[in-house]
């Protein structure tokens, strides 16, 4: 048993026997796929693959099932993936009613700012920063004793309020353990933590052991002490909060669409309050951040050179620069991002489901809406079924208005699905408990994908990309479906694993 081969082979009956498990619950029912692609730390293209459907006691789950390498990442080969992974799980593609995308740049998902020239600098930058700073565990303790200091010193001067839970002490956060960090928490530690970053990368200037990160530290003080840098860092922060409450809820399991809808709108309404009314405030708190570190700030009506060269004419002032290129133009790209998401037939879904929503004994009721989500499922539902669904509507809510105590204290669409069970759905409610079965399949976010990717490279680097792509993706399918696996019985685990091959030993 000590054979890594036999080893190898213990993970793969595992693995199997926990997607056997998953594809039984599933049932042969519909189902949504969720995708992700990236690169692993030995650059080779790999999609995870998850799905997303509602199992029998009116669940939804989001088992992963799978890692698989491609050769590169077109649409025919990243189809191609898929299907091959959904047939090797007896899984048929014509029961998919949901998809989600997110990595590869003919998928939706990446953060979309970074797109934008002058930002995807701004994140290099940081980026490079932090791999200076956070290098060894000196220079860390370089920041920590500096970020003690220099609370103590505002503690004394009365700048700061002590108090449990004030006041703890911030680390360095790196660029998004997955997309759906959005970068927030990384931007607002190097706010806070900004002066101990300068006085960090100043040791290293002066005392750095090695030429090129004496040189590295230099180049890059001069970069985080320009204005440009100071503007981008506290507007990317702005943009981001706004979006986080949004992102968060994204990653969570169990958030439906409907909820989703309302910090959509809650998000897209605060960044356009902000580019019509948050400029001048933006204004002053970089100015002022940039009096309390001594960094310079530009005459407004000077004309705007971007780069080094001072030949280059320009007729853009710094003024005109910092709102229109990049104030307006990073907060229309998030906009941007956050409707490429929600496009026109993703708003009727949202429109449709949020009509289906039970809460407050269905205020939101709207038949038209709920109609136009069901014409979507044109398999599910046909001329015929959309007029029998039609009656039935008309039914539900006069039955829902009654003030039936079973659908009281519904407090979403997953507890509709549930109570329309307890009513007997075959014969009363059918078509609208199968519209409410079709909607919970509806992927919000593919954060799912994104942790298996997180702690893929995670794995990768620690072993040095030693273990095989075969390895790794059982590995994986046993921990992040671990609830599924300590349900697998042992006996269908051995009986997997003596019929991989012909064994002599016994299990």
């Amino acid at each position: 048993m000590t054979s890594p081969k036999i080893q190898k082979d213990i993970v793969s009956a595992c693995a199997q026997e926990t997607v056997k498990a998953i594809i039984d619950d599933l049932g042969g029912d519909y189902f949504g796929i969720l995708v992700d692609e990236s690169k692993n730390i030995s650059h080779h293209e790999q999609i995870a693959l998850a799905l997303r459907y509602v199992d029998k006691k009116d669940q939804v789950n989001e088992p992963f099932i799978g890692l698989i390498r491609v050769g590169d990442t077109s649409t025919k080969s990243l189809n191609e993936a898929i299907y091959s992974l959904l047939l090797k799980h007896s899984l048929s593609p014509s029961k998919i009613r949901g998809q989600g995308y997110d990595g590869a740049s003919n998928m939706q998902g990446k953060l979309w700012l970074k797109k934008y020239k002058e930002v995807k600098t701004f994140f290099a930058i940081i980026a490079n920063v932090l791999n200076i700073v956070g290098a060894s565990f000196k220079r860390r303790d370089q920041l920590r004793d500096h970020q003690a200091k220099l609370l103590e010193k505002l503690l004394e001067s009365g700048e700061l309020q002590s108090g449990k839970g004030l006041n703890q002490e911030r680390g360095l956060q790196r660029l998004g353990d997955t997309r759906w960090g959005s970068h927030c928490r990384t931007s607002d530690n190097f706010v806070i933590l900004f002066s101990s970053i300068v006085h960090v990368l100043e040791v290293v200037e002066c005392e750095g052991s090695e030429a090129d990160d004496r040189l590295q530290a230099e180049a890059f003080l001069s970069k985080i002490n320009a204005f440009n840098f100071v503007f981008l860092l506290h507007l990317i922060l702005k943009v981001l909060m706004m979006s986080n409450v949004l992102s968060k809820a994204l990653q969570k399991k169990e958030q439906d669409i409907v909820n989703a809808m309302v910090f959509l709108d809650l998000t897209k309404e605060r960044l356009q309050v902000m580019r019509e009314d948050g400029w001048v405030s933006l204004m002053d708190e970089v100015s002022s951040f940039c009096a309390k570190h001594d960094i310079v700030v530009p005459n407004m009506e000077e004309f705007y050179i971007p780069g080094k060269s001072k030949r280059r004419p320009s007729t853009v002032t710094y003024s005109h620069h910092l709102r229109v290129d990049l104030f307006y133009s990073v907060i229309d790209l998030q906009l941007q991002e956050l409707n490429s998401h929600f496009d026109v037939v993703s708003g009727n879904l949202l429109l449709g489901m949020a009509s289906l929503n039970p809460v407050n004994s269905f205020t939101n009721f709207d038949k038209e809406k709920i109609m136009t989500l069901a014409k979507y499922y044109p398999d599910e539902f046909g001329e015929l079924k959309l007029r029998d669904l039609s009656h039935q509507l008309d039914t539900f809510i006069l039955h829902m208005r009654r003030g039936d105590l079973r659908f009281s204290d519904l407090k979403g669409i997953g507890d509709l699905a549930k109570a329309l069970v307890e009513v007997n759905p075959a014969e009363s409610y059918s078509l609208i408990y199968l519209l409410v079965k079709l909607t919970l399949i509806l992927p919000v976010a593919t954060a799912t994908v994104e942790r298996a990717f997180s702690s893929m490279k995670y794995i990768k680097d620690e072993l040095r990309s030693s273990i095989s792509d075969t390895f790794l993706n059982n590995y994986l399918v046993c921990y992040f479906e671990k609830e599924v696996f300590t349900n697998v019985s042992n006996d269908a685990i051995i009986d997997r694993f003596q019929n991989i091959k012909a064994r002599r030993v016994q299990v």
